[in-house]
């Protein structure tokens, strides 16, 4: 009986770990090759930026799980210096590519180069936003969520919870504006705001917390009529509460992405909810797809990473334990 359960919780693991005992038996027989799989992981975020701890820490766990090796260089919010890099690690021969791009057409010569010379590239976070179609970005799959769906959701949640109106206007504030992620997330948003007859109003507040919330701070005081904060990224989302506090005015406010600051936010009720893209998954699913692919030639699947959930004082608590490393 003992000997039962034993192998009944080896093969339970196993499974949890995404492969059966003959594939992990497999595994073991070709340890050698699959070390000499090298991935390089390219967020084009600051490597300061909090966001990108889950993504790095769901990367560095499968690439352990499947026994592959990544390198993670960060393009700091540089093409030229993130396109360095990608050339850099084409010219020597890296085994595959995970990237997130914040352009439509500033990857495309470097990506697809890459894949005619065998390396098989996905996406991961920021995807180019015509998703594989021909003439965008070359890439087998993207790991990620759908931003303008998801920016829909939190539209509407803030339309029906808070009563906003016709005419009102909404402060959408984001890191990079231009970026393919912002568009899409304030499509989103302003596709629900117009449907009552209400309108938004972008700003660019970069990462630096501190320069974000003053920023948001100046604009609320500005614009005293203001009806709500939708922040679409996790640096303006971070900031919204306070810059409402600081601009001496009373509305609701919600956005993308988790972080503690967020998540005592949503605790104490100053913040109505937040989208969960869940990070985590973005980095493990890139480079596990990957190592898959390489390693039994299986193809890499699309994958909308936390779908049009969103976290508010119902279910905050179990983001709370994990968030940093997981969420």
């Amino acid at each position: 009986m003992r000997i039962t359960k034993a192998i009944g919780a080896t093969i339970a693991l196993s499974m949890m770990l995404g492969l059966t005992p003959a594939a992990r038996a497999a595994d073991a027989d070709h340890k050698d090759e699959w070390s000499k799989i090298n991935i390089l992981f390219v967020p084009w975020s600051q490597s300061s930026n909090p966001f990108f701890e889950a993504v790095i820490s769901g990367a560095k766990d499968a690439a352990a799980q499947q026994g592959v090796n990544i390198d993670v260089q960060f393009g700091e919010e540089d093409q030229q210096h993130q396109l360095g890099i990608l050339e850099t690690g084409i010219a020597n021969k890296v085994t595959a590519i995970a990237v997130n791009i914040s352009d439509d057409n500033a990857y495309i010569d470097v990506l697809c180069n890459a894949m005619k010379q065998n390396i098989p590239v996905v996406t991961f976070n920021i995807d180019d936003s015509r998703h594989g179609a021909a003439g965008s970005t070359c890439r087998l799959a993207f790991m990620g969520q759908n931003f303008t769906d998801a920016g829909y959701v939190l539209g509407k949640r803030m339309i029906e919870e808070h009563h906003l109106k016709k005419g009102d206007v909404v402060f959408t504030p984001v890191e990079a504006p231009q970026a393919t992620y912002a568009v899409q997330r304030h499509a989103g948003v302003q596709k629900a705001l117009e449907e009552i007859g209400a309108t938004s109003e972008i700003l660019g507040t970069g990462n630096d917390h501190a320069q974000a919330l003053n920023l948001m701070t100046q604009y609320l005081l500005g614009h005293p009529n203001t009806a709500a904060v939708i922040g679409l990224g996790q640096t303006p989302t971070s900031q919204a509460v306070q810059s409402i506090k600081d601009a001496g005015l009373k509305i609701p406010s919600a956005g993308f992405d988790v972080s503690k600051e967020i998540l005592d936010n949503i605790a104490n009720g100053e913040l109505t909810a937040a989208v969960d893209q869940q990070p985590y998954s973005q980095g493990y699913y890139a480079v596990t797809q990957l190592a898959l692919y390489l390693k039994y030639g299986l193809y890499p699947s699309e994958m909308d990473t936390g779908g049009k959930g969103l976290i508010d004082k119902t279910n905050y608590k179990l983001a709370e334990k994990w968030a940093g490393p997981v969420r």
